[in-house]
């Protein structure tokens, strides 16, 4: 009985303190939460403080106005624009200079391929007229041993000058103003009045005056003029009598007949050669410059 009660009590016993126990805890709970609930609140009573001076402090700073913004962005926009076209400039730019470098490389190598083909140009020509030379000595060697041959067979042959002209082989149509010819003395003033072609000639010693197409000596025309060749010329291509002297001078030298000077002058050394041409092909021998000569000789 006595352990009845004692199992009782120690019963009560524990569950009264269980009892207390739990209205400890119990107030301790709602002490923790009454101490924690204002800690929260200040929390969100902070960051809600913090929220309006963020939201006070951008109301409160400088406002731009939208003009403004606006003006910017095209200030940056031209800078933009005007940085684009100096970039696009300075390429341009460098392009040209490039461009102009590679021409003035062109034309240094283009001028100095044309100097290059000028020399070689000149060196050629230099060879040519060198090779020229060669054979033009050489022709002319083999005209000099020809002319010495001719002149050796013309000597041979004894060809005299001819002086008269009076006998029968000059009775032709080609040679009568040789057969018919006689030295005429007459003034300055006859020479004149009667034939309108008087021409000075210095290479055949005076004055000559044209007849039928003939060049006469006008002797007397001039007092103290003096002719080494006394008798006609025969004219051609209005040639005045000294160029027609110096045309079969020049026919002559080339087929090997004369060796002198080209001058003009009808003196014996050309009559010579003519007259050796004139045996060598068949003409009348007049030793002087006729129809028949000059056309064979090619002149007229």
């Amino acid at each position: 009985m006595k352990r009845i009660l004692f199992l009782t009590s120690i019963g009560s016993l524990a569950l009264t303190l269980t009892a207390w126990g739990a209205t400890k805890g119990k107030q301790a709970t709602e002490s923790g939460k009454a101490r924690s609930a204002p800690t929260a609140h200040a929390v969100s009573a902070a960051r809600s403080s913090h929220v309006k001076a963020a939201r006070t402090s951008r109301s409160i700073g400088p406002r731009v106005p939208s003009h403004s913004v606006v003006r910017a962005s095209a200030v940056r926009s031209t800078r933009t624009q005007h940085h684009a076209a100096t970039t696009r400039t300075f390429a341009r730019n460098k392009t040209a200079v490039h461009r102009e470098k590679a021409l003035a490389r062109t034309n240094t190598a283009r001028t100095s391929r044309m100097e290059a083909a000028r020399t070689r140009s000149a060196q050629t020509a230099q060879a040519d007229a060198r090779a020229t030379a060669r054979t033009n000595f050489a022709v002319n060697r083999q005209r000099n041993l020809t002319f010495a041959r001719n002149v050796a067979i013309n000597r041979d042959r004894n060809v005299r000058i001819v002086n008269y002209w009076r006998t029968a082989s000059y009775r032709g149509a080609n040679y009568v103003a040789f057969y018919n010819y006689n030295r005429v003395w007459h003034d300055r003033g006859w020479w004149v009045n009667s034939y309108p072609i008087i021409a000075y000639v210095y290479p055949l010693g005076g004055w000559w005056y044209w007849n039928a197409g003939y060049w006469y000596p006008a002797w007397g025309y001039d007092p103290y003029a003096y002719y080494g060749y006394d008798g006609p010329i025969y004219g051609y291509g209005d040639l005045t009598p000294d160029r027609i002297v110096e045309n079969e001078q020049l026919a002559l030298q080339q087929q090997g007949y004369y060796a002198g000077s080209i001058d003009g002058r009808l003196g014996p050394q050309t009559r010579g050669a003519l007259a050796a041409f004139q045996s060598d092909h068949g003409l009348a021998v007049t030793s002087a410059v006729d129809k028949s000569t000059l056309q064979t000789l090619g002149l007229a």
